[in-house]
Protein backbone atom coordinates (compact mmCIF):
# COMPACT_ATOMS: atom_id res chain seq x y z
CA UNK A 1 0.00 0.00 0.00
CA UNK A 2 0.96 3.35 -1.27
CA UNK A 3 1.94 5.97 1.54
CA UNK A 4 1.19 9.26 0.95
CA UNK A 5 3.88 11.97 2.20
CA UNK A 6 2.59 14.83 3.23
CA UNK A 7 3.09 17.88 1.46
CA UNK A 8 6.11 20.33 1.96
CA UNK A 9 5.88 23.61 3.53
CA UNK A 10 6.38 26.46 1.04
CA UNK A 11 9.05 29.27 0.92
CA UNK A 12 7.05 31.62 1.84
CA UNK A 13 5.47 29.12 4.77
CA UNK A 14 8.67 28.56 6.20
CA UNK A 15 9.83 31.75 6.51
CA UNK A 16 6.54 32.98 7.94
CA UNK A 17 7.10 30.58 10.51
CA UNK A 18 10.83 31.38 11.15
CA UNK A 19 10.02 34.99 11.39
CA UNK A 20 7.27 34.79 13.53
CA UNK A 21 9.84 32.51 15.81
CA UNK A 22 11.93 35.43 15.79
CA UNK A 23 9.30 37.76 16.54
CA UNK A 24 8.15 35.85 19.50
CA UNK A 25 11.98 35.69 20.70
CA UNK A 26 12.06 39.63 20.53
CA UNK A 27 8.73 39.82 22.52
CA UNK A 28 10.14 37.05 25.44
CA UNK A 29 13.67 39.26 25.36
CA UNK A 30 11.09 42.56 25.63
CA UNK A 31 9.14 41.35 28.58
CA UNK A 32 12.06 40.16 30.32
CA UNK A 33 13.95 43.32 30.00
CA UNK A 34 10.92 45.32 31.03
CA UNK A 35 10.83 42.85 34.46
CA UNK A 36 14.09 43.56 35.03
CA UNK A 37 12.93 47.56 34.76
CA UNK A 38 10.43 47.16 37.16
CA UNK A 39 12.50 44.75 39.88
CA UNK A 40 15.01 47.48 39.87
CA UNK A 41 12.35 50.40 40.04
CA UNK A 42 10.89 48.58 42.86
CA UNK A 43 14.04 48.01 44.69
CA UNK A 44 15.48 51.45 44.72
CA UNK A 45 12.05 53.06 44.94
CA UNK A 46 10.30 50.70 47.99
CA UNK A 47 13.89 50.60 49.56
CA UNK A 48 14.44 53.73 50.18
CA UNK A 49 11.11 54.20 51.40
CA UNK A 50 10.92 51.19 53.53
CA UNK A 51 14.56 52.35 54.69
CA UNK A 52 13.14 55.70 55.51
CA UNK A 53 10.08 54.32 57.65
CA UNK A 54 12.12 51.67 59.78
CA UNK A 55 14.56 54.76 60.60
CA UNK A 56 11.71 56.98 61.80
CA UNK A 57 10.42 53.91 63.64
CA UNK A 58 13.70 53.13 65.60
CA UNK A 59 14.04 56.83 66.90
CA UNK A 60 10.40 56.69 67.96
CA UNK A 61 10.61 57.18 72.17
CA UNK A 62 7.03 55.40 72.30
CA UNK A 63 9.32 52.08 70.20
CA UNK A 64 12.18 52.39 72.70
CA UNK A 65 10.12 52.55 75.63
CA UNK A 66 7.92 49.49 74.52
CA UNK A 67 11.38 47.61 74.25
CA UNK A 68 12.01 47.87 77.80
CA UNK A 69 8.75 47.80 78.74
CA UNK A 70 7.54 43.92 80.85
CA UNK A 71 4.63 43.63 78.29
CA UNK A 72 6.14 45.09 75.01
CA UNK A 73 3.54 43.18 72.64
CA UNK A 74 0.85 45.03 74.20
CA UNK A 75 2.49 48.63 74.25
CA UNK A 76 3.44 48.40 70.40
CA UNK A 77 0.92 46.87 69.26
CA UNK A 78 -1.16 49.88 68.97
CA UNK A 79 2.04 52.43 67.37
CA UNK A 80 2.85 49.44 64.64
CA UNK A 81 -0.81 49.05 63.54
CA UNK A 82 -1.16 52.51 62.95
CA UNK A 83 2.01 52.85 61.22
CA UNK A 84 1.54 49.83 59.18
CA UNK A 85 -2.37 51.27 57.72
CA UNK A 86 -1.12 54.65 57.13
CA UNK A 87 2.40 53.58 55.15
CA UNK A 88 0.92 50.36 53.43
CA UNK A 89 3.75 48.07 54.17
CA UNK A 90 3.28 44.76 53.97
CA UNK A 91 5.25 44.12 57.44
CA UNK A 92 6.47 45.52 60.48
CA UNK A 93 8.45 43.79 62.93
CA UNK A 94 10.47 44.79 66.42
CA UNK A 95 12.89 42.33 68.34
CA UNK A 96 14.83 43.03 71.33
CA UNK A 97 18.89 43.02 71.69
CA UNK A 98 19.25 39.34 71.43
CA UNK A 99 17.44 39.23 68.03
CA UNK A 100 13.88 37.86 69.57
CA UNK A 101 10.90 39.23 67.89
CA UNK A 102 9.05 40.58 71.11
CA UNK A 103 6.44 43.04 68.56
CA UNK A 104 4.94 42.80 65.03
CA UNK A 105 2.01 43.44 62.97
CA UNK A 106 1.93 39.29 62.51
CA UNK A 107 1.35 38.21 66.09
CA UNK A 108 2.18 34.53 64.75
CA UNK A 109 5.84 35.57 64.70
CA UNK A 110 6.27 36.59 68.00
CA UNK A 111 8.49 34.80 70.05
CA UNK A 112 10.45 33.50 67.26
CA UNK A 113 14.20 34.91 65.98
CA UNK A 114 14.47 37.65 63.75
CA UNK A 115 15.59 36.38 60.45
CA UNK A 116 18.44 38.46 59.75
CA UNK A 117 19.69 39.56 56.60
CA UNK A 118 23.14 40.11 57.55
CA UNK A 119 25.01 39.03 60.56
CA UNK A 120 26.04 41.83 61.48
CA UNK A 121 22.65 43.60 61.93
CA UNK A 122 23.34 41.69 65.61
CA UNK A 123 25.95 44.13 66.39
CA UNK A 124 24.11 47.31 65.91
CA UNK A 125 24.28 47.82 61.65
CA UNK A 126 21.53 48.12 59.48
CA UNK A 127 21.06 46.80 56.43
CA UNK A 128 18.53 46.65 53.35
CA UNK A 129 17.74 44.00 50.64
CA UNK A 130 15.06 41.10 49.44
CA UNK A 131 14.72 38.53 52.24
CA UNK A 132 12.61 35.64 52.27
CA UNK A 133 9.60 35.64 55.36
CA UNK A 134 7.47 32.32 54.83
CA UNK A 135 5.87 31.74 51.98
CA UNK A 136 6.93 34.84 49.68
CA UNK A 137 9.82 36.94 49.54
CA UNK A 138 10.30 41.00 50.98
CA UNK A 139 12.15 43.85 50.22
CA UNK A 140 12.82 44.58 53.96
CA UNK A 141 15.04 46.89 55.64
CA UNK A 142 16.57 46.60 58.80
CA UNK A 143 17.81 49.53 61.41
CA UNK A 144 19.30 48.89 64.83
CA UNK A 145 17.51 50.61 67.90
CA UNK A 146 20.02 52.50 70.46
CA UNK A 147 18.79 53.58 73.68
CA UNK A 148 18.49 57.63 73.84
CA UNK A 149 21.39 58.76 76.64
CA UNK A 150 21.08 60.63 80.00
CA UNK A 151 22.92 63.27 81.92
CA UNK A 152 24.01 63.34 85.54
CA UNK A 153 20.65 63.92 86.16
CA UNK A 154 19.46 61.32 84.76
CA UNK A 155 17.59 63.50 81.48
CA UNK A 156 17.76 63.08 78.17
CA UNK A 157 21.25 64.46 76.37
CA UNK A 158 20.21 63.63 72.45
CA UNK A 159 22.64 61.37 72.88
CA UNK A 160 22.89 57.47 72.05
CA UNK A 161 23.39 54.34 73.93
CA UNK A 162 23.75 51.01 73.72
CA UNK A 163 21.88 48.73 71.29
CA UNK A 164 18.62 47.64 72.30
CA UNK A 165 16.58 45.94 69.66
CA UNK A 166 16.17 45.88 65.69
CA UNK A 167 13.07 47.07 63.76
CA UNK A 168 12.36 45.79 60.59
CA UNK A 169 9.68 46.73 57.97
CA UNK A 170 8.93 45.07 54.67
CA UNK A 171 7.38 45.34 51.45
CA UNK A 172 5.93 42.38 49.64
CA UNK A 173 7.73 41.79 46.00
CA UNK A 174 5.25 41.76 43.39
CA UNK A 175 5.01 38.31 41.16
CA UNK A 176 6.10 38.41 37.25
CA UNK A 177 2.42 39.03 36.47
CA UNK A 178 1.97 41.97 39.02
CA UNK A 179 4.92 43.19 37.46
CA UNK A 180 4.04 42.84 34.12
CA UNK A 181 1.22 44.93 34.60
CA UNK A 182 2.95 47.79 36.53
CA UNK A 183 5.73 47.79 34.02
CA UNK A 184 3.54 49.82 31.68
CA UNK A 185 -0.53 49.81 30.91
CA UNK A 186 -0.20 49.74 27.49
CA UNK A 187 2.42 46.86 27.39
CA UNK A 188 -0.06 44.21 26.18
CA UNK A 189 -0.95 46.43 23.15
CA UNK A 190 2.85 47.30 22.50
CA UNK A 191 3.51 43.35 22.35
CA UNK A 192 0.37 42.78 20.19
CA UNK A 193 1.27 45.82 17.62
CA UNK A 194 4.64 44.35 17.34
CA UNK A 195 3.12 40.94 16.79
CA UNK A 196 1.70 42.25 13.70
CA UNK A 197 3.90 44.30 12.55
CA UNK A 198 6.07 41.44 12.81
CA UNK A 199 4.22 38.93 11.18
CA UNK A 200 3.07 41.40 8.36
CA UNK A 201 6.60 42.23 7.67
CA UNK A 202 7.15 38.43 7.57
CA UNK A 203 4.29 37.67 5.01
CA UNK A 204 5.61 40.99 2.67
CA UNK A 205 9.49 39.52 3.07
CA UNK A 206 8.63 35.83 1.77
CA UNK A 207 6.39 37.47 -0.88
CA UNK A 208 9.31 39.29 -2.00
CA UNK A 209 11.87 36.28 -1.88
CA UNK A 210 9.52 34.26 -3.80
CA UNK A 211 9.42 36.81 -6.28
CA UNK A 212 13.16 36.89 -6.44
CA UNK A 213 13.30 33.19 -7.00
CA UNK A 214 10.87 33.53 -9.79
CA UNK A 215 8.57 31.36 -7.91
CA UNK A 216 10.90 28.54 -6.47
CA UNK A 217 10.80 26.53 -3.49
CA UNK A 218 14.13 25.80 -2.09
CA UNK A 219 14.14 22.05 -3.04
CA UNK A 220 13.34 22.66 -6.85
CA UNK A 221 16.17 25.45 -6.01
CA UNK A 222 18.58 23.01 -4.91
CA UNK A 223 17.66 20.96 -7.62
CA UNK A 224 18.34 23.13 -10.41
CA UNK A 225 21.77 23.74 -8.74
CA UNK A 226 22.53 19.84 -8.81
CA UNK A 227 21.58 19.69 -12.36
CA UNK A 228 23.99 22.85 -13.23
CA UNK A 229 26.55 21.15 -11.73
CA UNK A 230 25.92 18.03 -13.21
CA UNK A 231 25.73 19.85 -16.57
CA UNK A 232 28.41 22.01 -16.65
CA UNK A 233 30.99 19.30 -15.41
CA UNK A 234 29.99 16.76 -17.76
CA UNK A 235 30.60 18.69 -20.52
CA UNK A 236 33.03 17.92 -22.90
CA UNK A 237 33.43 21.76 -23.78
CA UNK A 238 34.84 24.35 -21.66
CA UNK A 239 32.11 27.04 -20.24
CA UNK A 240 33.62 30.94 -18.36
CA UNK A 241 31.02 32.96 -17.01
CA UNK A 242 31.68 36.90 -16.50
CA UNK A 243 29.32 39.26 -14.78
CA UNK A 244 29.76 42.52 -16.04
CA UNK A 245 33.05 43.83 -14.32
CA UNK A 246 34.66 41.22 -16.64
CA UNK A 247 35.17 38.77 -13.45
CA UNK A 248 34.72 35.23 -13.50
CA UNK A 249 31.56 33.74 -11.82
CA UNK A 250 31.83 30.20 -12.80
CA UNK A 251 34.10 28.09 -14.45
CA UNK A 252 34.13 24.44 -15.35
CA UNK A 253 37.10 21.77 -14.71
CA UNK A 254 37.45 21.68 -19.08
CA UNK A 255 37.22 25.35 -18.97
CA UNK A 256 40.06 25.82 -16.38
CA UNK A 257 42.31 23.30 -18.05
CA UNK A 258 41.77 24.95 -21.18
CA UNK A 259 42.33 28.48 -19.88
CA UNK A 260 45.12 27.26 -17.42
CA UNK A 261 43.47 29.08 -14.99
CA UNK A 262 44.00 28.93 -10.84
CA UNK A 263 41.55 26.69 -8.86
CA UNK A 264 40.32 29.79 -7.17
CA UNK A 265 39.55 31.47 -10.52
CA UNK A 266 36.45 32.19 -9.39
CA UNK A 267 36.12 35.94 -8.49
CA UNK A 268 38.78 37.45 -9.60
CA UNK A 269 39.26 39.96 -12.89
CA UNK A 270 40.96 38.86 -16.24
CA UNK A 271 43.44 41.08 -15.78
CA UNK A 272 44.32 39.69 -12.27
CA UNK A 273 44.16 36.42 -14.07
CA UNK A 274 47.07 38.03 -16.54
CA UNK A 275 44.43 37.47 -19.31
CA UNK A 276 45.05 39.77 -22.25
CA UNK A 277 45.34 40.09 -25.75
CA UNK A 278 42.85 38.06 -28.21
CA UNK A 279 41.84 36.10 -25.68
CA UNK A 280 40.47 39.25 -23.42
CA UNK A 281 38.91 40.49 -26.56
CA UNK A 282 36.93 37.43 -27.34
CA UNK A 283 35.91 36.83 -23.51
CA UNK A 284 34.89 40.75 -23.48
CA UNK A 285 32.97 40.74 -26.03
CA UNK A 286 35.35 43.51 -27.88
CA UNK A 287 35.35 40.57 -30.99
CA UNK A 288 31.70 39.54 -31.21
CA UNK A 289 32.81 37.45 -33.97
CA UNK A 290 31.22 33.55 -33.93
CA UNK A 291 33.87 30.90 -33.50
CA UNK A 292 36.42 33.13 -32.87
CA UNK A 293 40.18 31.54 -33.25
CA UNK A 294 42.48 32.15 -30.33
CA UNK A 295 45.78 30.58 -29.71
CA UNK A 296 46.01 29.70 -26.18
CA UNK A 297 49.85 28.23 -24.80
CA UNK A 298 49.98 25.87 -27.42
CA UNK A 299 46.13 24.69 -28.12
CA UNK A 300 43.87 26.19 -30.91
CA UNK A 301 40.46 27.36 -29.09
CA UNK A 302 37.64 28.16 -31.06
CA UNK A 303 35.52 30.06 -28.47
CA UNK A 304 31.64 31.60 -28.64
CA UNK A 305 30.25 34.27 -26.12
CA UNK A 306 26.58 34.99 -25.80
CA UNK A 307 25.72 38.07 -24.03
CA UNK A 308 23.10 37.35 -20.98
CA UNK A 309 20.34 40.04 -20.28
CA UNK A 310 17.60 40.02 -17.94
CA UNK A 311 14.71 43.08 -18.29
CA UNK A 312 16.83 44.95 -20.83
CA UNK A 313 19.50 44.66 -17.94
CA UNK A 314 23.15 43.06 -18.39
CA UNK A 315 23.82 40.11 -16.48
CA UNK A 316 27.60 39.60 -17.63
CA UNK A 317 28.03 36.53 -20.59
CA UNK A 318 29.12 32.99 -20.85
CA UNK A 319 31.34 31.70 -23.57
CA UNK A 320 31.72 28.40 -25.01
CA UNK A 321 35.47 26.76 -25.77
CA UNK A 322 36.12 23.62 -27.97
CA UNK A 323 39.76 22.41 -28.22
CA UNK A 324 40.46 22.39 -31.83
CA UNK A 325 44.48 21.23 -32.07
CA UNK A 326 43.86 17.82 -33.06
CA UNK A 327 41.10 18.67 -35.62
CA UNK A 328 43.55 21.78 -36.29
CA UNK A 329 46.52 19.33 -37.19
CA UNK A 330 44.50 17.03 -38.88
CA UNK A 331 43.42 20.19 -41.03
CA UNK A 332 46.67 20.69 -41.71
CA UNK A 333 47.70 17.35 -42.86
CA UNK A 334 44.70 17.70 -44.94
CA UNK A 335 46.19 20.93 -46.04
CA UNK A 336 48.79 19.42 -47.06
CA UNK A 337 47.15 16.89 -49.35
CA UNK A 338 45.20 19.47 -50.55
CA UNK A 339 48.18 21.16 -51.53
CA UNK A 340 50.18 18.05 -53.15
CA UNK A 341 47.02 18.04 -55.21
CA UNK A 342 47.24 21.50 -56.36
CA UNK A 343 50.94 21.03 -56.50
CA UNK A 344 50.21 18.11 -59.26
CA UNK A 345 46.99 20.24 -61.29
CA UNK A 346 49.39 22.85 -61.28
CA UNK A 347 52.16 20.47 -62.78
CA UNK A 348 49.81 18.61 -64.91
CA UNK A 349 49.19 22.30 -66.58
CA UNK A 350 52.62 23.02 -66.96
CA UNK A 351 53.56 19.69 -69.22
CA UNK A 352 50.28 19.86 -70.91
CA UNK A 353 50.64 23.83 -72.20
CA UNK A 354 54.54 22.13 -72.87
CA UNK A 355 53.24 18.82 -74.64
CA UNK A 356 50.63 21.09 -76.82
CA UNK A 357 53.60 23.01 -77.69
CA UNK A 358 55.67 20.42 -78.82
CA UNK A 359 52.50 19.16 -80.71
CA UNK A 360 51.94 22.29 -82.91
CA UNK A 361 55.64 22.38 -83.45
CA UNK A 362 55.30 18.88 -85.04
CA UNK A 363 52.52 19.66 -86.72
CA UNK A 364 54.54 22.41 -88.38
CA UNK A 365 57.08 20.89 -89.51
CA UNK A 366 59.60 22.79 -87.03
CA UNK A 367 61.63 19.44 -86.13
CA UNK A 368 64.71 21.08 -85.32
CA UNK A 369 62.78 23.76 -83.02
CA UNK A 370 61.46 20.86 -81.18
CA UNK A 371 64.55 19.78 -80.36
CA UNK A 372 65.83 23.19 -79.28
CA UNK A 373 62.03 23.48 -77.04
CA UNK A 374 62.67 19.98 -75.42
CA UNK A 375 66.64 20.93 -74.95
CA UNK A 376 65.51 23.87 -73.15
CA UNK A 377 63.26 22.59 -71.01
CA UNK A 378 65.25 20.20 -69.46
CA UNK A 379 68.38 22.52 -69.21
CA UNK A 380 65.45 24.56 -67.09
CA UNK A 381 64.62 21.57 -65.19
CA UNK A 382 68.15 20.14 -64.50
CA UNK A 383 69.02 24.07 -62.90
CA UNK A 384 65.89 24.11 -61.17
CA UNK A 385 66.91 20.35 -59.72
CA UNK A 386 70.61 21.20 -59.48
CA UNK A 387 69.83 24.07 -57.44
CA UNK A 388 67.50 23.05 -55.24
CA UNK A 389 69.10 19.86 -54.79
CA UNK A 390 72.75 21.64 -54.50
CA UNK A 391 71.75 23.91 -51.48
CA UNK A 392 69.23 21.64 -49.50
CA UNK A 393 69.82 18.42 -48.75
CA UNK A 394 67.22 16.95 -47.19
CA UNK A 395 64.78 15.51 -49.69
CA UNK A 396 61.31 16.52 -48.03
CA UNK A 397 62.12 20.27 -47.88
CA UNK A 398 63.88 20.11 -51.34
CA UNK A 399 60.97 18.14 -53.39
CA UNK A 400 58.63 20.69 -51.59
CA UNK A 401 60.44 23.39 -53.23
CA UNK A 402 60.72 22.28 -56.00
CA UNK A 403 56.63 21.48 -56.24
CA UNK A 404 56.31 25.05 -54.81
CA UNK A 405 57.83 26.24 -58.02
CA UNK A 406 55.54 24.83 -60.41
CA UNK A 407 52.57 26.73 -58.19
CA UNK A 408 54.59 29.55 -57.99
CA UNK A 409 54.58 29.56 -62.11
CA UNK A 410 51.35 29.38 -62.61
CA UNK A 411 50.75 32.14 -60.38
CA UNK A 412 53.31 34.32 -62.37
CA UNK A 413 55.35 34.90 -59.49
CA UNK A 414 59.24 33.78 -59.43
CA UNK A 415 60.13 31.44 -56.75
CA UNK A 416 63.57 31.47 -56.12
CA UNK A 417 65.91 29.68 -53.29
CA UNK A 418 68.92 32.30 -51.98
CA UNK A 419 71.82 31.33 -52.11
CA UNK A 420 72.87 31.03 -48.64
CA UNK A 421 70.91 28.72 -48.19
CA UNK A 422 72.00 25.86 -46.65
CA UNK A 423 69.86 22.47 -45.31
CA UNK A 424 71.09 19.37 -44.11
CA UNK A 425 69.38 15.90 -44.00
CA UNK A 426 67.09 16.15 -40.84
CA UNK A 427 65.32 13.79 -38.48
CA UNK A 428 61.70 12.91 -39.73
CA UNK A 429 60.12 14.75 -37.43
CA UNK A 430 61.47 17.70 -37.84
CA UNK A 431 61.63 17.15 -41.56
CA UNK A 432 57.56 17.34 -41.52
CA UNK A 433 57.48 20.37 -39.17
CA UNK A 434 60.52 22.13 -40.94
CA UNK A 435 58.28 21.19 -44.34
CA UNK A 436 55.06 22.24 -42.66
CA UNK A 437 56.54 26.20 -42.09
CA UNK A 438 58.17 26.13 -45.19
CA UNK A 439 54.84 25.28 -46.80
CA UNK A 440 52.66 27.84 -44.44
CA UNK A 441 55.31 30.42 -45.27
CA UNK A 442 55.71 30.20 -48.77
CA UNK A 443 51.90 29.84 -49.43
CA UNK A 444 51.25 33.18 -47.79
CA UNK A 445 53.99 34.85 -49.32
CA UNK A 446 52.67 33.77 -52.93
CA UNK A 447 49.29 35.40 -52.10
CA UNK A 448 50.91 38.30 -51.15
CA UNK A 449 53.27 38.76 -54.08
CA UNK A 450 50.76 37.70 -56.97
CA UNK A 451 48.40 40.41 -55.67
CA UNK A 452 51.76 43.00 -56.41
CA UNK A 453 52.59 41.51 -59.44
CA UNK A 454 52.63 43.81 -62.82
CA UNK A 455 54.63 42.87 -66.44
CA UNK A 456 57.33 46.00 -65.56
CA UNK A 457 57.30 44.41 -61.72
CA UNK A 458 57.94 40.82 -61.59
CA UNK A 459 56.50 39.12 -58.71
CA UNK A 460 58.98 36.97 -56.77
CA UNK A 461 59.45 34.71 -53.54
CA UNK A 462 62.63 34.40 -51.92
CA UNK A 463 63.54 30.81 -49.79
CA UNK A 464 66.36 30.99 -47.46
CA UNK A 465 67.56 28.13 -44.94
CA UNK A 466 69.76 28.28 -42.74
CA UNK A 467 70.99 25.41 -39.99
CA UNK A 468 73.93 25.60 -37.77
CA UNK A 469 74.41 22.81 -34.56
CA UNK A 470 71.55 24.28 -32.79
CA UNK A 471 68.59 25.81 -34.87
CA UNK A 472 67.00 25.88 -37.80
CA UNK A 473 66.35 29.38 -39.47
CA UNK A 474 63.86 29.73 -41.92
CA UNK A 475 63.68 33.08 -43.93
CA UNK A 476 60.82 33.71 -46.49
CA UNK A 477 60.50 37.48 -48.40
CA UNK A 478 58.55 38.22 -51.22
CA UNK A 479 57.72 41.28 -53.45
CA UNK A 480 53.89 41.61 -51.91
CA UNK A 481 52.07 45.06 -49.92
CA UNK A 482 54.17 43.68 -46.74
CA UNK A 483 52.38 43.70 -43.19
CA UNK A 484 50.98 47.06 -41.32
CA UNK A 485 53.11 47.68 -38.24
CA UNK A 486 50.36 47.46 -36.02
CA UNK A 487 49.37 43.57 -37.52
CA UNK A 488 52.86 42.61 -37.12
CA UNK A 489 51.95 40.43 -33.79
CA UNK A 490 48.65 40.45 -34.50
CA UNK A 491 48.60 38.00 -37.57
CA UNK A 492 50.04 35.38 -35.57
CA UNK A 493 47.69 36.14 -32.54
CA UNK A 494 44.41 36.00 -34.55
CA UNK A 495 45.99 33.55 -37.15
CA UNK A 496 45.98 35.78 -39.98
CA UNK A 497 47.76 34.90 -43.23
CA UNK A 498 49.02 37.24 -45.61
CA UNK A 499 45.98 37.51 -48.22
CA UNK A 500 43.36 37.55 -44.86
CA UNK A 501 45.32 40.11 -43.04
CA UNK A 502 44.16 42.31 -45.99
CA UNK A 503 40.79 41.48 -46.35
CA UNK A 504 39.96 41.20 -42.79
CA UNK A 505 39.42 37.33 -42.55
CA UNK A 506 40.92 34.74 -39.86
CA UNK A 507 42.51 31.88 -40.47
CA UNK A 508 45.04 28.95 -38.71
CA UNK A 509 47.82 28.92 -40.69
CA UNK A 510 50.17 31.40 -38.86
CA UNK A 511 48.75 30.22 -35.73
CA UNK A 512 49.56 26.92 -36.34
CA UNK A 513 53.44 28.16 -37.60
CA UNK A 514 53.64 29.98 -34.49
CA UNK A 515 52.58 27.02 -32.57
CA UNK A 516 54.95 24.52 -34.17
CA UNK A 517 57.98 26.87 -33.81
CA UNK A 518 57.11 27.23 -29.83
CA UNK A 519 57.19 23.70 -29.80
CA UNK A 520 60.64 23.49 -31.09
CA UNK A 521 61.63 26.39 -28.54
CA UNK A 522 61.61 28.55 -31.21
CA UNK A 523 59.28 31.73 -32.81
CA UNK A 524 58.47 33.09 -36.05
CA UNK A 525 58.27 37.10 -36.71
CA UNK A 526 57.71 39.35 -39.50
CA UNK A 527 59.12 42.54 -40.47
CA UNK A 528 59.27 44.63 -44.03
CA UNK A 529 61.50 44.95 -46.50
CA UNK A 530 63.41 47.97 -46.95
CA UNK A 531 62.25 48.03 -51.10
CA UNK A 532 58.76 46.68 -50.09
CA UNK A 533 57.24 43.27 -49.32
CA UNK A 534 57.70 41.18 -45.74
CA UNK A 535 60.17 38.66 -44.59
CA UNK A 536 58.64 36.17 -41.91
CA UNK A 537 61.53 34.66 -39.80
CA UNK A 538 60.83 31.11 -38.25
CA UNK A 539 63.38 29.78 -35.89
CA UNK A 540 63.30 26.20 -34.07
CA UNK A 541 65.91 24.59 -31.99
CA UNK A 542 67.41 21.22 -34.12
CA UNK A 543 69.80 18.39 -33.61
CA UNK A 544 71.30 16.99 -36.67
CA UNK A 545 71.24 13.41 -37.48
CA UNK A 546 74.31 11.32 -38.03
CA UNK A 547 72.94 10.81 -41.58
CA UNK A 548 72.67 14.49 -42.14
CA UNK A 549 76.41 14.90 -40.30
CA UNK A 550 78.02 13.25 -43.16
Amino acid sequence: MAVRLGRRPTLAGQLLVLQLAIVVVVLVAVAAVSLAQSAATFNRVEGRRVTALAEQLSGNQTLRFGIRHPAPAEVLAPLLQTTLTQSGVTSITVADAHGRIIAATNPTTIGSALALGDPWVASGRGWSGELRLGDGKELVSQVPVLSQGTDANGRPDGTLGDHIGTVMVGEQAPSIWQRLRGASSYLAIYLGIACVLGLLGSWLLARRIKRQTLGLEPREIAGLAEHREAMLYGLAEGVVALDPHLRVTLVNDVGRRLLDLPSNAVGRSLRELGIEGRLREVLAGEDEARDAVVVRRGRVLVMNRMEVLKDGRSLGSVTTLRDRTELAQLERELGSFRSSAELLRAQTHEFANQLHTISGLIQIGEYDEVVTYVGALNRYRESLDLTVTRRVHDTAVAALLMAKSSLAAERRVELRVSERTTLLRLDPALSADVATVVGNLVDNAIDAAAQSGTPLSPAWVEVELRQDATSVEIVVRDSGPGVAPELAQEVFAHGFTTKAAAEGERGIGLAMTRLICRRRGGEVAVTNNADGGAAFVARMSAQRTPEGAR
